[in-house]
C-alpha cells in the first residue's frame, strides 16, 4: 500500500481486515508492530465508522479514508486500552491503522491519497495488481 501527498510517498505492508471477525479483532493484543506496517480495515460500502482502543496495547494513528482513497480524517496517537469512541466520520470505506505518531513524522495529512487494490475503479490512484502491500 502506498500513501501519497505533497510531501512524497510512503509504502506500508498491511494486513487486510475485510470481514466482521477480522475488523472486530483488529490489532487487539498486539504488543509491537514493525515500522511501516499496519492494518487496513475494508468495508463493503461507505459508512459512518467509530473505533476504540479496547485491548489494543500500542498507540495508533487512524487514517479514515473515502471510497476513492482520499484521507478524510486522521486521529493521531490513539491511547492504548482507552474505550472512548473515536468517530471517523461519514462516507468512510477504509481505515488504515499505523504506529502512533508516524503520520505526523511522515507528513501525512488530510487530502493525501492511499493506493491499494481494494479501492477498485473509483480510486484516485488506481492499482493494477492484487497485493496486500
Amino acid at each position: 500500500m502506498t500513501v501519497s501527498g505533497d510531501w512524497g510517498q510512503a509504502h506500508f505492508h498491511v494486513t487486510v481486515a475485510d470481514d466482521n471477525a477480522e475488523r472486530a479483532q483488529g490489532l487487539m493484543f498486539v504488543e509491537q508492530m514493525p515500522i511501516m506496517t499496519g492494518m487496513l480495515f475494508v468495508y463493503e460500502h461507505p459508512q459512518s465508522v467509530s473505533f476504540w482502543m479496547r485491548n489494543t496495547l500500542i498507540p495508533l494513528d487512524m487514517l479514515f479514508v473515502a471510497p476513492d482513497g482520499e484521507i478524510l480524517k486522521i486521529h493521531e496517537n490513539a491511547i492504548p486500552l482507552d474505550r472512548t469512541p473515536i468517530p471517523g466520520g461519514d462516507d468512510v470505506q477504509m481505515v488504515l491503522e499505523i504506529n502512533g505518531g508516524l503520520a505526523a513524522r511522515l507528513g501525512i495529512d488530510i487530502g493525501d491519497v492511499l493506493q491499494h487494490p481494494s479501492f477498485g475503479a473509483q480510486a484516485i490512484l488506481p492499482c493494477d495488481e492484487k497485493s496486500d502491500d
